[in-house]
């Protein structure tokens, strides 16, 4: 058996996040029905991780197995063509047989974006701000989330997760001409954790929380003494990285 990587990207604005279940469409649920149509039988993925439903990729991966050889190209095409045009497929890559596309990951990238004025072409890609912030005291404030730290303040309570550790490597505020981009890379995130994260930040940037008071939040453990989470809309994941060892 063949295990292959299957790098994509989709709009998630019209689905009920990444995982397969039973009320509303998925991005896995979909992959999977074009797979079936293209190999005239069922092929289970299994994706690097579970986006929440709104959430954007513009870069996801996935693996599935299968028994023979693929041509890179025609799979490319045809099952670009049966998906809708929310996702596309971007490339192909065959793996070692136990490399797997969630454990295997040594880091994710996600990036949310902020708008401080009305525009339609930027809507359903970001969340706009009504009061001016204070990035550089988000920056700082960002700046005391990096390292390995257990994150329970930012994470949804009841999920089914071993630890609540993570391991943030950045975390940063920058300009985009009228949009402001938040970049943070960590080896895993929890459910809802970044979402919780710029929430908490838009609050220290109009000055009702403290830059010293995240690292108090961060030792509560207390998701009910963070900030809000913002939308899903402007949420993006955007890189993860792999061993070059796994690929062939």
């Amino acid at each position: 058996m063949r295990r292959y990587f299957i790098f994509l990207k989709f709009k998630g604005t019209e689905f009920n996040g990444w995982q397969t279940q039973p009320n509303g469409i998925t991005v896995q649920e979909e992959i999977e029905k074009a797979l079936a149509v293209y190999f005239q039988q069922t092929v289970p993925i299994m994706g690097a991780g579970r986006t929440d439903a709104g959430v954007h990729a513009k870069l996801m991966i996935a693996h599935f197995d299968y028994d023979k050889n693929i041509v890179i190209n025609d799979f490319i095409y045809h099952v670009n063509n049966i998906l809708n045009e929310s996702i596309s497929i971007i490339s192909l890559n065959e793996v070692l047989a136990d490399f797997h596309a969630r454990f295997a990951a040594e880091s994710r990238t996600y990036h949310y974006f902020l708008v401080e004025s009305k525009d339609p072409f930027t809507v359903d890609f970001s969340h706009r701000i009504i009061k001016e912030l204070d990035f550089d005291r988000m920056n700082e404030a960002a700046k005391l989330l990096l390292g390995e730290k257990d994150f329970s303040c930012f994470s949804k309570s009841k999920t089914q997760t071993f630890t609540n550790n993570c391991d943030i490597t950045k975390a940063a505020w920058t300009q985009q001409n009228e949009l402001w981009r938040f970049e943070i890379t960590a080896n895993r995130f929890l459910r809802n954790m970044v979402r919780a994260i710029v929430g908490t930040l838009i609050e220290v940037g109009e000055g009702k929380r403290t830059v010293e008071s995240i690292s108090d939040l961060i030792e509560s453990k207390n998701r009910s003494k963070a900030g809000f989470s913002v939308p899903a809309k402007g949420l993006f994941l955007v890189d993860i990285q792999y061993p070059k060892e796994g690929f062939i």
